[in-house]
């Protein structure tokens, strides 16, 4: 059995590495994705329940699904477990996320720079309440697409309110 980060098929997903997306979900909460390589994302949440989130070295199991299209599926030491598919050629995403019951009750208790409290994490996890989880399930229009190349370390590299005025404003997709 391979290890559960790995690409089940690297060759095919080496279009998606470097790729910096920014995107919009239907119910307004903005996410930045970094595809850093076949087996790490990085990313930032700009609005939403956990908006001011970011987090760097995140594994991720990421596959093709089609062309243009790639799927990246995690677990998060918040006990978090998301899937997000996102359709290059259409400018479309799909996110489903499930957070546990402790983080719909307090969500500012995993705003900020997740990597600085990776055991407060797992300790609000154990604490819980894990049920009932919050499944938020959304369709998204990807607005900016950029390719930063693999591993640098420059891309998601401050926290949200830390960026220059505008930057996820920008657009280059015609989502």
């Amino acid at each position: 059995m391979s290890n559960s980060f790995e690409s089940t098929r690297p060759a095919e997903i080496a279009p998606f590495v470097g790729k910096h997306i920014i995107y919009m979900y239907d119910n307004d909460w903005q996410y930045e994705m970094y595809l850093k390589n076949e087996r790490t994302i990085e990313y930032r949440v700009h609005g939403g329940l956990v908006g001011g989130r970011w987090v760097k070295g995140q594994e991720a199991h990421i596959v093709r699904i089609a062309p243009g299209t790639v799927k990246l599926s995690w677990s998060e030491p918040t006990g978090t477990c998301v899937s997000v598919t996102y359709n290059l050629i259409e400018n479309r995403a799909h996110g489903a996320t499930f957070f546990p019951h402790w983080i719909t009750l307090e969500p500012t208790k995993i705003i900020g720079f997740q990597n600085e409290k990776i055991d407060q994490m797992r300790r609000f996890r154990d604490a819980g309440p894990a049920y009932p989880t919050l499944l938020v399930d959304e369709f998204a229009t990807i607005t900016f697409v950029e390719d930063c190349g693999r591993d640098n370390e420059d891309v998601i590299s401050c926290a949200p309110e830390d960026l220059p005025p505008g930057y996820v404003l920008r657009r280059n997709t015609a989502g």
